[in-house]
């Protein structure tokens, strides 16, 4: 059966154009017809180029509307959109456009450009609409999209993904979100990051439903209120801005039923404090650029205490010892690694996540950290995940640990923390009676503020 990523997202919304698309409060507001209207006329422009069946398209857009429009209107036309950071330089973009080599680039103001390539302004682009039933369609398991890993391990990886990946995250619906057609879905993230593009933009408009997106410059403290005052049902974001979110006290917001979160690891004590502050539960997500989440707590079949939830129904994923496997099977798991032209496939064995991982006997997940983020503090591997929440119930705002290398060439364990000065003698007692003494830091290092990228994800190696 032919299939195309942009018909399976917009399909829904042709049956209530009048019904709310997009929502940026105070600055956009979108139905689904006019969020149809925007993708066809770009859709016609990039078909007015010419370009051939499959070209690479790199996306070089802000926190801005434009940014899903020319996603789904690539995808609609027969080409591969390739998003990036905005916060990428020159040398960065270029390396990664000399691995996809695009055919054209699409560019928003101020954003650094790879040399060399064809670009054209998003604003330039729109022509005369390619309707919607013209949409290239074709094999489910054709090229859709391109896009890089965030590079914490070292170089990013270019995952290419096939168009029916949008279709196994259906999975979600249940399996996450307890997603609805007249839910207004918020999300805290840019609209360039893929997290807010697969969770808070394409997931509700495949169903119908609304997306809400803060203006750009929203601060966390001030999300709470605009929940309220836009009616949001679901909220997705980050951890760390949960975090910022609830150094106040939380207003009413009668119409939200839940909270969504991942992109990092979801504290347990973070969690708790969520549920005291508003009564509502917060549901979490493991997932990767390679295949995006699939193991998650829902509002049908909560995370227990502790563990990040249960896999996914449709999703194929198993426990190997500590290792978490997703099945070469699965429907939302990448074509492969894209080199030299095209992907290189995963194999029949599956697709080793890279996570530490236990599973309870009622199937339960718990994530453990990721094997390549372990320390070595004095020769001992130590999961800073564990420490952390170990941690949690210090009176601080957040910690994160690192190592530190001492002057005479000794690596210990130290904590990092934003808050008033800790008391240490109680501080080290209260991880002593928590744990093995290897595990526990000899440094206690108070900050103004944690190294976090523009999403609110820690950046270990940067705690300094």
């Amino acid at each position: 059966m032919d299939f195309n990523l942009a018909s399976y997202v917009l399909g829904p919304g042709r049956a209530r154009p009048d019904h709310p698309a997009l929502i940026v409060p105070g600055r956009a507001h979108l139905t689904h017809a006019d969020l149809l209207e925007a993708v066809e006329r770009r859709a016609g422009g990039f078909q007015a180029r010419g370009l051939p069946p499959g070209a690479r398209v790199l996306l070089r857009l802000g926190n801005e509307p434009d940014f899903p429009i020319t996603f789904l209107a690539a995808c609609a036309a027969g080409l591969v959109p390739v998003p990036t950071s905005a916060q990428l330089t020159a040398s960065e973009i270029g390396a990664m456009a000399d691995r996809v080599d695009p055919a054209l680039v699409v560019s928003g103001p101020d954003i650094a450009l790879p040399a060399g390539r064809p670009a054209v302004a998003a604003a330039e682009l729109d022509a005369d609409p390619l309707p919607f039933d013209d949409w290239v369609q074709d094999a489910p398991d054709r090229l859709g999209y391109i896009v890089f890993t965030s590079g914490s391990g070292g170089i990013p990886k270019a995952v290419a993904h096939a168009h029916r990946a949008v279709s196994a995250r259906a999975s979600m619906r249940e399996g996450w979100y307890g997603l609805r057609a007249d839910d207004r879905m918020m999300h805290a993230g840019a609209f360039n990051w893929t997290y807010t593009l697969g969770t808070g933009l394409l997931d509700p408009w495949s169903v119908g439903a609304t997306a809400i997106v803060p203006a750009p410059g929203t601060e966390a403290g001030a999300l709470p209120a605009l929940i309220a005052a836009e009616g949001a049902t679901i909220f997705a974001a980050a951890p760390g801005i949960y975090r910022r979110m609830l150094r106040n006290d939380w207003p009413a917001t009668p119409t939200l039923r839940h909270g969504l979160s991942a992109g990092e690891r979801l504290p347990p004590a973070l969690r708790t404090q969520w549920q005291q502050a508003t009564g509502l539960d917060l549901h979490e997500a493991l997932g990767m650029t390679e295949c995006s989440t699939f193991v998650s707590g829902a509002p049908g079949r909560p995370a227990p205490e502790g563990a990040s939830g249960y896999v996914q129904p449709g999703r194929s994923a198993r426990v190997e010892g500590d290792r978490l496997v997703v099945g070469a099977d699965d429907p939302g798991l990448m074509l492969g690694y894209w080199q030299d032209g095209a992907p290189v496939p995963v194999g029949p064995e599956g697709f080793d996540t890279g996570d530490r991982v236990s599973q309870r006997p009622d199937g339960a997940i718990v994530h453990e950290g990721r094997r390549d983020d372990l320390l070595n503090p004095g020769g001992h591997r130590v999961s800073p995940q564990e420490v952390e929440a170990a941690l949690a119930d210090l009176p601080v705002e957040e910690i994160a640990v690192g190592c530190v290398t001492l002057e005479g060439g000794a690596t210990v364990l130290a904590a990092y923390y934003v808050g008033a000065p800790l008391d240490e003698d109680a501080a080290n007692a209260h991880a002593a009676a928590r744990l093995a003494r290897y595990k526990q830091p000899r440094l206690w290092l108070r900050r103004a503020r944690l190294p976090r990228n523009a999403n609110g994800k820690l950046i270990r190696d940067r705690l300094t």
